[in-house]
């Protein structure tokens, strides 16, 4: 054998060693790492499995609540929804908590619809939903509250900065109406009748409701009266 053979085993027999002496150091934390990667992978398909499956399974028990709605099994229904609440993802969850609320208005039970919607404006950090929810009360609002609680729901989403201000200015126009401050109301009919994002439903409505403070002695866009304001409890289309 060649000295430069010999040498050249020497240095391959070096190597081995080194390389066996560095895995036993760190084979642990390597082997780790590998099943930390693969324990990470594993639980985030588990988890978008688990999101889908438990998605479906919260659509198939919303969709068979709102059935029972339709065929009139009200206290089935409530407890339906009672389950998606309790359980079911979050958006189902807000659903189902929507449709609770007005399952209670449709009872006659206003005062707990109200609270319900109440209740669920206070708990939703979505501006659009939590909007949605204080319109839907401040409706019933109108004929078993007053104008102050009408106005702390939806007062501050008059302006035009929320796309549900023409609900807003309706349900607040019509409890001023019917608190008798003609001004008020026709000031937030007109609101309604002139905004460009109004849609063709409530703008008619807007109309009727101008048409009705007309025909009561007040000038729909002048303000000017014939005689003195009507009563508080005259009559005027409530809204859908």
């Amino acid at each position: 054998m060649s000295e430069e053979s010999f040498l050249r085993e020497v240095e391959e027999e070096l190597r081995s060693d080194k390389l066996k002496a560095f895995w036993r150091r760190f084979a642990p934390f390597i082997i780790g790492a590998a099943v930390l990667i693969v324990l990470l992978v594993a639980a985030n398909e588990a988890w978008k499995w688990w999101r889908s499956s438990t998605a479906a399974t919260a659509s198939d028990q919303y969709y068979a609540a709102v059935e029972l709605v339709e065929r009139g099994d009200i206290t089935g229904a409530q407890a339906a929804f009672a389950e998606i609440e309790a359980s079911g993802p979050r958006g189902y969850a807000t659903l189902a908590r929507f449709h609770d609320a007005a399952l209670l208005a449709e009872q006659g039970d206003a005062e707990a619809a109200i609270a319900a919607y109440d209740a669920l404006a206070a708990g939703l950090d979505q501006r659009r939903l939590r909007e949605l929810a204080l319109v839907l009360g401040s409706y019933l609002a109108v004929d078993h509250l007053d104008v102050a609680a009408v106005e702390q729901r939806v007062g501050g989403m008059i302006g035009e900065g929320s796309l549900l201000r023409n609900n807003a200015r309706e349900a607040l126009g019509l409890a001023q109406y019917k608190a008798g401050d003609i001004e008020a109301a026709r000031a937030n009919f007109e609101a309604i009748a002139a905004d460009p994002i109004t849609g063709q439903e409530m703008q008619l409505r807007a109309y009727v409701y101008l048409e009705q403070l007309a025909s009561t002695g007040i000038d729909d866009f002048t303000g000017e009266t014939d005689g003195e304001a009507p009563a508080s409890d005259a009559t005027i289309p409530a809204a859908e």
